[in-house]
């Protein structure tokens, strides 16, 4: 069959979209955040964006992201000169200066001395609009070499550090601006402010990005693009696939059908949990398949997590595939994708098809069915889903449910997986979840236990024993790229402790996580 879809992404918000052009920075999607997070809207396109492409989103500013490379070097990414013909509002960071400067005729030299961290930043012009309300003395984050040492000509200096005289500059009159420094990391003490002024200031953007707008939105984007046909979603319970039936759901009624597969690598009650909300809270018509003996035959004596993974994926699919022939009229698929899944695939306003990552619940389904894609969280970050789900009004318990891995349990029971094995880790998790609901505050942003291969000697009562070890984890997180292990107070591990070893059967020993991401990843597994 004919792989599936994916078709353009429709305009989004007319005039008042943010263009941020992306010279390969890995703070790219965090300045995009920041942007929306001051309610503009943004969108990340590569440098090299055809201006014809970057036209039709209609920019109202642009802002050029750092990167790599030495904007003076041989073969550096370069601005396309449409970008300045056009008018527009421009900022450039980091690298983006020193290109503005570059290509507006100043000078840029390789720097003497390298600034990486924290710095002392001298506002040397406080009537500037980009520094309205900013201190004479204030910090910012500083990653560079390359200095821009002569301005081009229509430019001021408007902030300095120690090792970097133009730190910031501007042209008022073409509202063309440069910042040595990251605005766009919480390192940077008035980062906002500056970002803020800009896009309100000096471009001038007065449209207000909202959840409630893009909603209603989204809801009239899927009718255009649905018509009359039959729809299928495949839901995994997490917030991301049910924030996408929900708008669907929204858009064409019961034309809309899910599909949950039980693959029994769920956590305890949540099978149970899920189905009730989709159906009697979410109102969605909702084909529960329990298919927990299938897996765990196919997954008996696999112990490589790698191909617990290719196991999984290939048995959803076709567990997914049997129930979806069964359902006539289908013409579409509702995919939970997200913005940083567009990104980092490269599909970015692409029209091409891009195979579903192989690590979620639909993974390598597109080359199976001939079906076209309908992504209404493409334009989202994970945090805008979440705040989409409550202005559509979806319980707590699904709104603010924890990232889960798609394969479930089987990375979290470390080498073979039997029945007997998840019983254990269900009981313990659902213990250390429990009495870290109840006793940490803030809430760490995912927390859970692994149960290990590990078996050792303890002592309960007057006998021996030879046991299971359970190991809690537990991260504080804004978006799972980076996270570190949260400071759960001592009485709250002591619960967490006493409770698996007295009430889990085979488990007298437990150990807590206290390793970073980086150098870990967040799972075991």
């Amino acid at each position: 069959m004919q792989q599936a879809t994916r078709e353009a992404t429709p305009a989004a918000v007319g005039a008042e979209t943010v263009i941020i052009l992306d010279f390969g920075a890995q703070y790219a999607q965090l300045i995009a955040r920041r942007v929306r997070e001051a309610h503009v809207y943004s969108e990340i396109l590569p440098f090299d964006t055809p201006w014809a492409e970057i036209e039709t989103r209609k920019p109202g500013a642009f802002i050029l992201t750092g990167g790599p490379e030495s904007c003076i070097a041989p073969g550096a990414p370069h601005l396309p000169k449409e970008i300045l013909e056009s008018g527009k509002p421009i900022l450039g960071i980091c690298y983006g200066m020193q290109e503005l400067a570059r290509i507006c005729g100043g000078r840029v030299s390789p720097g003497t001395t390298s600034e990486y961290g924290k710095a002392d930043l001298k506002v040397k012009a406080a009537d500037s609009q980009l520094f309205d309300g900013v201190s004479d003395l204030t910090q910012a984050w500083m990653s560079h070499t390359d200095t821009v040492t002569e301005l081009p000509a229509g430019f001021v200096p408007l902030a300095s550090t120690a090792h970097c005289a133009l730190a910031a500059v501007g042209d008022p009159e073409r509202r063309i601006y440069g910042v040595q420094f990251h605005p766009e990391v919480m390192h940077t003490t008035a980062g906002r402010v500056v970002l803020d002024n800009f896009l309100r200031r000096i471009a001038g953007l007065r449209d207000r990005w909202e959840m409630s707008s893009f909603a209603t939105r989204a809801i009239a984007e899927i009718r255009q693009q649905v018509g009359d046909a039959r729809v299928i979603c495949a839901l995994s319970g997490g917030v991301d696939s049910a924030v996408a039936a929900t708008l669907v759901s929204r858009a064409i009624g019961d034309r809309l059908t899910c599909i949950f597969v039980d693959h029994g690598l769920l956590r305890e009650r949540e099978a149970e949990e899920v189905v009730e909300a989709f159906r009697d809270v979410m109102h969605l018509d909702v084909i529960a398949v329990d298919a927990r003996t299938r897996f765990l035959e196919a997954l008996s004596g696999v112990s490589d997590p790698e191909e617990k993974r290719k196991i999984i994926g290939r048995e959803f699919i076709a567990v997914f595939e049997e129930r979806a022939r069964a359902i006539p009229g289908v013409e579409f698929l509702v995919q939970g994708t997200l913005y940083p899944d567009v990104i980092e695939s490269k599909t970015a306003g692409s029209k091409s098809g891009a195979k579903i990552k192989t690590h979620h619940n639909v993974g390598g389904l597109p080359d199976r069915m001939a079906l076209r894609l309908v992504e209404p969280l493409r334009l989202l970050f994970k945090d805008e889903v979440r705040a989409l789900g409550r202005e559509l009004g979806l319980p707590e318990t699904i709104v603010g449910r924890q990232p889960f891995p798609g394969p479930g349990l089987a990375v979290r029971v470390l080498g073979a997986i039997t029945e007997e094995r998840l019983t254990v880790l269900r009981r313990a998790d659902a213990i250390a979840r429990e009495e870290i609901q109840r006793g940490a505050s803030p809430e760490p942003w995912q927390y859970f236990a692994v149960l290990t291969p590990i078996q050792s000697v303890g002592v309960m009562g007057d006998g021996r024993t030879y046991a299971d070890l359970i190991a809690i984890r537990a991260v504080t997180s804004d978006d799972g790229m980076t996270a570190d292990w949260a400071r759960l107070p001592y009485e709250v591990l002591q619960k967490i402790s006493t409770r698996i070893v007295n009430e889990v059967p085979g488990v007298n020993r437990v150990v807590y996580d206290i390793t970073s991401k980086p150098p870990a990843t967040i799972e075991w597994e």
